[in-house]
């Protein structure tokens, strides 16, 4: 088993959240495929992609990043999302030596099915229930918002079975801007993926590591103007990315990845060349 990515006094590893494929032209939006699959492979224009949540051991708390596709999709949305590998986020869990029961905090960068999926879980005999029923779920209000009223388009990403049971003010804190979770573990709304996107990030004695989720991902991703068709704000994703890239360069600190079938984290150069990764 390869040990986790250590920030200073916290440990970072990665959850079984599912496989998937989606098209390579959505994922690299108008960047021609003559560049994007020198990169990626591409199986009939299709790319392969984790949905790996973090899990983030503090001294004082067990914080789960993202939640995996959950284990709630029907067969027709198996087909459509091209799965290949079910969620299996409690059995990773337990492989670290925990239970759901034990992680403390939960955060939702956005409410996207691929993120937010493993929110709520089947429990083999036909009923919904938290997956992780002790711990606060944190996502900026704005996302919130737009994922309990979506639109025609965000309809087709936010799904009302992923939120049941979750209550404001009880089980799910509503944050705008910037707020830390727990010591050594804030977020900050971003935009530009959809409009109350946020990002994490890790600090112990002196170290750091960014998750920027759907702003990076995939270490490919590195290029400001490298967007996703699914990106719902380009500008403002493009403006974001660059900055929280080049901040992140001149601290050192470590770009972990939610979707990257290859690296888990990496960190960069000011051109974008990877100079280290995990796993190494």
């Amino acid at each position: 088993m390869i040990g986790p990515l250590r920030i200073g006094r916290t440990q970072i590893r990665w959850l079984s959240g599912g496989i998937f494929e989606l098209d390579g032209g959505a994922m690299f939006g108008v960047v021609p495929k003559v560049l994007w699959s020198r990169k990626y492979a591409s199986e009939d224009n299709y790319i392969r992609l984790l949905a790996s949540p973090l899990l983030v051991e503090t001294p004082e708390a067990l914080v789960v990043v993202e939640t995996g596709i959950g284990n709630k999709l029907s067969d027709k949305q198996k087909s459509i999302f091209r799965v290949v590998e079910e969620w299996a986020l409690p059995e990773s869990l337990a492989s670290f030596g925990f239970n759901p029961s034990d992680v403390t905090h939960v955060i939702l960068t956005h409410c996207d099915f691929d993120h937010a999926g493993g929110v709520v879980m089947n429990d083999g005999n036909g009923d919904a229930c938290l997956t992780f029923p002790e711990a606060q779920h944190f996502v900026q209000e704005m996302e919130w918002q737009d994922a309990s009223r979506p639109n025609r388009r965000s309809a087709h990403t936010y799904w009302a079975q992923n939120f049941e049971g979750l209550v404001p003010g009880n089980n799910l804190v509503l944050v705008n801007g910037e707020y830390e979770v727990c010591p050594g573990v804030r977020v900050s709304r971003t935009g530009g993926h959809t409009r109350g996107h946020q990002v994490v990030h890790v600090e112990s004695e002196g170290q750091s590591a960014v998750h920027m989720a759907d702003l990076l991902p995939t270490h490919i991703h590195f290029n400001p103007l490298w967007l996703m068709a699914y990106d719902n704000f380009p500008l403002e994703a493009m403006e974001q990315k660059e900055m929280i890239e080049k901040n992140g360069i001149e601290r050192r600190s470590w770009f972990t990845f939610y979707h990257d079938p290859i690296l888990r984290a990496c960190r960069y150069d000011v051109e974008g060349h990877v100079t280290e990764r995990y796993p190494g």
